[in-house]
């Protein structure tokens, strides 16, 4: 069954936007990641203009998110206090990006940028993450002792520490509201959550336990991806609300299902899993970029 998105000025079926949203929700709830990283690719092989996917799809990550850290708080693996400082270097990051995002799309550059930023990012992280899974993995079947999640390095004598009784942490503030800036950034740019690239720097550069990561990067995912949408829908109208409510259906309860099966399997085994995924659409993308399109001519509005 095809319906019009008016934004995006094409027709689509509706069981498969639904079951994007479904398939999205499910990872975001299983790996603890927005599902940006995956969708925005989705929506562009299936015809969705960059910018409108990127801008879109966010009313998507903030459906899933909500879903998944009800989910996540219920069992007692939020830190409200590292979400909320993670969350303020998000506000400002995501501002910003929108502004640099409007500035691209009237140089007519943005699909590039959004397919570029993809295939670098998702390459590196699709990568590290398979790397360290499978050396964790390799570790847990000889018995190896594992390495510590992080080392203290300069970093950690920066000014205003603050305690984070949730995640047996005393840093300084600094840390996360960098890292919640540059995720920000990434999700104006690139309509992602950033929790494909959040989870790993909680883990590995904030030294957060991995069991309360999941649910502290869904929670921050939630108002930083509002704040996207709604910038975006204000300043370059480029939110289709047809697209997003069919995409949020199915994402709230996907991530219902990814959640609780994401309960059950090892941290390990996760990280492989989600790099394996990443590295593939990273390699997709690669594809589209490379590979001459049948059609070489194609109409744009400024």
């Amino acid at each position: 069954m095809q319906i019009y998105l008016p934004i995006a000025e094409i027709s689509l079926d509706v069981f498969l936007l639904l079951g994007l949203g479904g398939l999205i929700g499910f990872l975001s709830g299983l790996f603890g990641v927005g599902g940006g990283f995956l969708m925005t690719p989705l929506l562009i092989f299936i015809g969705v203009p960059p910018a409108i996917a990127v801008a879109t799809q966010a009313n998507h990550v903030v459906a899933s998110s909500v879903s998944g850290v009800l989910g996540q708080w219920r069992r007692g693996n939020v830190d409200f206090k590292m979400g909320a400082v993670l969350l303020a270097g998000g506000f400002v990051g995501s501002t910003l990006g929108v502004a640099l995002f409007s500035l691209l799309r009237g140089l007519g550059q943005i699909d590039l940028v959004i397919n570029l930023s993809y295939v670098t990012l998702l390459g590196i992280i699709g990568t590290l993450l398979m790397m360290e899974g499978g050396r964790a993995l390799l570790r847990r079947r000889r018995k190896v002792a594992p390495r510590k999640a992080h080392v203290h390095n300069w970093a950690h004598g920066l000014p205003m520490k603050m305690r984070f009784r949730k995640s047996r942490l005393y840093i300084s503030a600094l840390l996360p509201l960098s890292v919640g800036f540059g995720v920000g950034m990434l999700s104006a740019i690139m309509g992602v959550g950033g929790g494909f690239i959040l989870v790993p720097l909680m883990i590995y550069v904030l030294g957060m336990p991995t069991s309360v990561v999941i649910g502290t990067s869904l929670f921050q995912i939630i108002f930083v991806s509002a704040n996207v949408t709604f910038l975006q829908a204000t300043q370059n109208q480029t939110v289709d609300l047809v697209l997003a409510l069919l995409l949020v259906a199915g994402g709230v309860i996907g991530a219902q299902f990814g959640s609780r099966m994401g309960a059950r399997l090892p941290g390990d085994s996760l990280r492989l899993m989600l790099g394996v995924v990443i590295l593939g659409v990273a390699l997709r993308l690669l594809t589209e970029l490379v590979v001459a399109p049948d059609d070489i001519y194609s109409l744009g509005v400024g």
